[in-house]
């Protein structure tokens, strides 16, 4: 079975055997024909509707996330986090000296051409810190719900 809906009229549901085909959609116009015709349509339709705009449903799984998937997810997120941190860790003294480096570019004091490769050369490590370091923030927040998740799944062997 397939399901369309309408983007116009979303409460509308047109179900068609079969799945989703060229075919599938033409029985589904015709029921939405029958739907207008019936006067049960709460919208107009411009003029050129066609099947290619109506819209597949598609259905979340019916048993959703177990239990048990949930608290393996959750130490993923954690695994995640924690392989993060150590990677911002490893690289930050090295990407604040490069950071500080890149004041000389805005001062009025020369700089030798050693400098500047050092400098440009320390570019690829500011880089990599800094978007490790934006993944870690991401990270950690969505940590949060799996610490949550693992909380409650230990609570009840607490007692």
């Amino acid at each position: 079975m397939v399901q369309y809906t309408l983007a116009q009229s979303p409460e509308i549901i047109l179900t068609v055997p079969g799945k989703d085909s060229a075919k599938a959609r033409d029985k589904a116009m015709d029921q939405l024909v029958e739907l207008i015709d019936a006067g049960k349509l709460p919208t107009e339709l411009e003029e050129g509707f066609g099947p290619q705009q109506l819209i597949e449903v598609k259905e979340p799984p019916a048993d959703g996330v177990s239990a048990e998937d949930s608290i393996t997810q959750a130490v993923q997120v954690l695994s995640n986090l924690a392989t993060l941190k150590l990677k911002v860790q490893e690289s930050r003294t090295e990407a604040w000296e490069i950071r500080k480096a890149v004041d000389v570019l805005f001062s009025d004091d020369s700089v030798t051409e050693e400098e500047i490769t050092r400098l440009k050369e320390g570019f690829k490590v500011l880089k990599n810190f800094a978007q490790a370091n934006l993944r870690y923030q991401e990270a950690r927040s969505k940590a949060e719900q799996a610490r949550h998740v693992l909380d409650q799944a230990l609570k009840s062997s607490e007692k």
